[in-house]
C-alpha cells in the first residue's frame, strides 16, 4: 500500500479530527484478493468524536463500488459499499476487554500510529459477503442456455441423444 495516513487515535478524537479521502480498490493490497478486477472507486471519511456517553469514538464512513467475482457464474459482480461504523477507542487492554463483553459495540485499542487506510481496508473486508453472487435473474450461468444460438442447442441435444442411444444399446 503506497498511501498512508497515520493518526494518533486519542489525539485525533481529542482534536475532533476529520479526514476524508478517495482511494482505488487496487491500492488496498489485502482487498485485491477478493476483487475480479481493479475497477471502482472508494470514498471514505474518519471523524474523531465523543459518543453520547463521552467515550472516544472513530466514526468511519465508506462508500463506493468494487468488482467482486460471482461465485455462481464467476463473472464480474459490482458490489456497493455503504459502510458506517462507530469504533470505540479503548485506552488500555482492560478497557478493551470490557468493551468486548458487549457484542453491540466494536472497539479497538488506542494507538499512537494507526494507519487509517488499513482501518478502511479492514472495514471493507469485514463487510464483504461470504459468497458473493448475482441475483438468479442477473447471473450469466442461468442465461447461458437461454441465450445460446439454436444451432448450438441442436448440436448439444444431438450429442446427448447419441450418448443416450449408445448406452441404451449396450
Amino acid at each position: 500500500m503506497s498511501k498512508q495516513f497515520i493518526i494518533d487515535t486519542l489525539n485525533f478524537i481529542r482534536n475532533a479530527g476529520v479526514h476524508r479521502g478517495r482511494i482505488l480498490p487496487a491500492e488496498l493490497e489485502r482487498l485485491r484478493t477478493f476483487l475480479s478486477d481493479h475497477s471502482g472507486k472508494i470514498a471514505y471519511s474518519i471523524n474523531g468524536v465523543l459518543d453520547e456517553k463521552g467515550r472516544s469514538t472513530l466514526k468511519v464512513t465508506i462508500n463506493g463500488v468494487i468488482a467482486l467475482c460471482c461465485q455462481r457464474c464467476l463473472g464480474k459482480l459490482e458490489h456497493d459499499l455503504n459502510i458506517k461504523t462507530d469504533l470505540l477507542i479503548a485506552k488500555n487492554e482492560d478497557e478493551l476487554a470490557y468493551y468486548d463483553e458487549d457484542s453491540s459495540v466494536d472497539a479497538i485499542l488506542a494507538s499512537h500510529e494507526m494507519d487509517a487506510l488499513i482501518l478502511i481496508e479492514d472495514e471493507i473486508i469485514l463487510s464483504l459477503p461470504i459468497s458473493p453472487r448475482h441475483r438468479e435473474d442477473e447471473c450469466s450461468i442461468g442465461n447461458v442456455a437461454s441465450n445460446a444460438p439454436e444451432s448450438t442447442k441442436s448440436m448439444e441435444q444431438h450429442s446427448l441423444e447419441s450418448l443416450k442411444n449408445k448406452f441404451t444399446k449396450a
